[in-house]
């Protein structure tokens, strides 16, 4: 194969790539309940470890996408049954690079473990909202 055939190829499989990611993001903004949504990925110290996603709100769940993935899949999912917040706080020092710029983090807890989502002002108050509007018995024991 010629250099030139090979260069060819490579931008016909970078440009399917990027084509398949913005299908998948379209796909995803137009099922609807989908919001920005940052997620602390790792714990090694404070402005590390951010992921920036896709948060969808499907019934009791809410699913979290990475933006830069072609898995149709989410990378995680929580419950509003488990889903709670314990703190709600500013970004601090290095995590003011990392977020989007007038994030607000929320920190939760998922099934004892812990959670910190990053969001817009406004979407932190529909994210309130939604774990707020769990039918009634539904954090009734089964």
């Amino acid at each position: 194969m010629t250099l030139s055939k090979v260069l060819l190829l490579l931008v016909a499989v970078l440009v399917l790539v990027v084509v398949a990611g913005l299908a998948r993001r379209v796909g995803l903004q137009r099922a609807g309940g989908t919001v920005e949504l940052s997620l602390r990925l790792k714990r090694p110290g404070h402005g590390r470890g951010w992921g920036h996603g896709v948060g969808q709100f499907v019934g009791d769940e809410l699913r979290w996408y990475r933006v830069f993935s072609l898995s149709p899949r989410p990378r995680r999912r929580y419950s509003r049954r488990d889903l709670e917040v314990l703190r709600r706080r500013d970004p601090s020092g290095a995590e003011h690079r990392a977020l989007l710029e007038g994030a607000v983090v929320m920190e939760c807890s998922s099934g004892g473990r812990p959670v910190e989502l990053a969001m817009s002002r406004s979407t932190a108050t529909g994210f309130l909202a939604w774990l707020e509007a769990t039918p009634p018995g539904a954090t009734l024991p089964r």
